[in-house]
């Protein structure tokens, strides 16, 4: 009997050790199938993420492939960019994209596709050309005392007047005694504005200051082909009458001489503008003078840029690499836009500037006035320099 009890006791243990056996079963199919349906989770997402990435790709390259477009002149948008199928680099991702246009807005699709998901990003695009500030420089600003900064041609849902610089060294953005700027500043990405901007005494930034998000990229000018490939007329020297496009090698006046813009002109100018003691470069109402620089500008005491249509846009200077510095001494109000990024502007006079700059560096001197016309912003698709950026995006 005793022999019987014992022998059941060990065989118990065989029940618990197939119970253990069991639990450890369940828990490695539990630890096994949790891992499959994490990875399962972990390839979709990475599927899904691919494919997004796929189609903000598919985004960025038909921005950039209407950008080029955009240099073609004169615009022609009976064919737009379209891709389908496009491998994603380094993975089985593909994209695909199109371009079209319904009452002149632009609108960008692109689908991403990766295993069985898709992702879809769309944006329409407007516009953007060089002068959406005020003044920008690579470098330094300076505003002389009482030196002013104000925009007029403002609507109220515009944004606020700009003045920027790529620049972050200390005093990249400096205003002697009583200078204003009624707008925002902006230095370069990174800067401390508590070292970039320097406020002399009473001097004042109405609105907000702040760092870049990203660098501005100030792009080179090229002449357009069909001026640069003209026979150059040599240089103009005394007083004349220009009423058709041209290249020129210089404009050299002297004392009180002038040269009359009358029509639409584009001019080439491969070395430098110096006007003398009271010349005048002189633009007819009407008239429009496009100008292409490869050389300096001087303007001598009493000279001036005489705008008389009273528009900015009648009125716009390209500085290419080789145009290192435009000094002017107006006798009377500016009326211009001003691309020279490689350039030093001067302004050594008391007179108003009406326009926009976009320079090396800006030196306003002896209580100028700078009135930025903010209907420069407006841009069409055959202006200089334009770009198409995304305005509005949704997924």
């Amino acid at each position: 009997m005793k022999k019987l009890i014992q022998s059941k006791k060990r065989g118990s243990a065989i029940p618990l050790a197939m119970l253990l056996v069991v639990l450890l079963i369940s828990m490695g199919m539990g630890l096994l199938n949790l891992g499959l349906h994490s990875r399962m989770i972990s390839i979709r997402t990475s599927s899904d993420i691919a494919a997004r990435c796929a189609a903000d790709a598919g985004l960025t390259k038909a921005l950039f492939e209407m950008n080029e477009q955009l240099k073609v002149k004169p615009w022609n948008d009976s064919t737009l960019p379209i891709e389908t199928q496009i491998s994603l680099p380094n993975c089985d991702a593909v994209y695909s994209y199109s371009v079209t246009v319904d009452s002149g807005i632009y609108t960008l699709q692109s689908t991403g596709t990766s295993g069985q998901f898709q992702r879809t990003v769309s944006c329409t695009l407007q516009l953007q050309g060089p002068f959406e500030s005020a003044i920008f420089t690579e470098g330094f600003i300076n505003l002389n005392n009482s030196a002013e900064v104000d925009w007029y041609n403002y609507d109220a849902s515009d944004v606020n007047l700009k003045v920027g610089t790529n620049s972050t060294a200390d005093g990249s953005v400096d205003l002697a005694n009583s200078a204003i700027i009624r707008g925002d500043v902006a230095v370069g990405v990174g800067g401390d504005t508590d070292t970039a901007i320097v406020l002399g005494g009473s001097a004042i930034i109405t609105g907000q200051t702040s760092a870049l998000t990203e660098e501005v990229e100030l792009l080179p000018i090229t002449v357009p082909e069909a001026i640069d490939s003209l026979p150059s007329g040599g240089d103009i020297n005394n007083n004349t009458t220009i009423s058709s496009s041209g290249k020129y090698s210089s404009i050299d006046l002297g004392n009180s001489e002038t040269v009359v813009i009358d029509g639409d002109v584009t001019l080439y100018i491969t070395g430098d503008i110096t006007l003398g003691n009271s010349a005048e470069l002189q633009i007819e109402p009407g008239a429009s003078l496009t100008l292409y620089l490869g050389g300096d500008f001087e303007g001598q005491n009493s000279s001036s840029v005489n705008n008389e249509t009273e528009d900015p846009k009648s009125l716009q200077i390209y500085g290419l690499d080789s145009c290192e510095e435009l000094r002017f001494k107006n006798s009377s109000d500016f009326f211009g836009a001003i691309y020279a990024p490689n350039a030093d502007v001067i302004m050594n006079n008391s007179a108003t500037v009406y326009g926009a700059v976009v320079s090396k560096t800006f030196d306003m001197r002896n209580s100028g006035v700078f009135m930025y016309d903010a209907s420069l912003r407006d841009s069409s698709v055959n202006d200089e320099l334009v770009r198409f950026k995304i305005n509005r995006w949704h997924e």
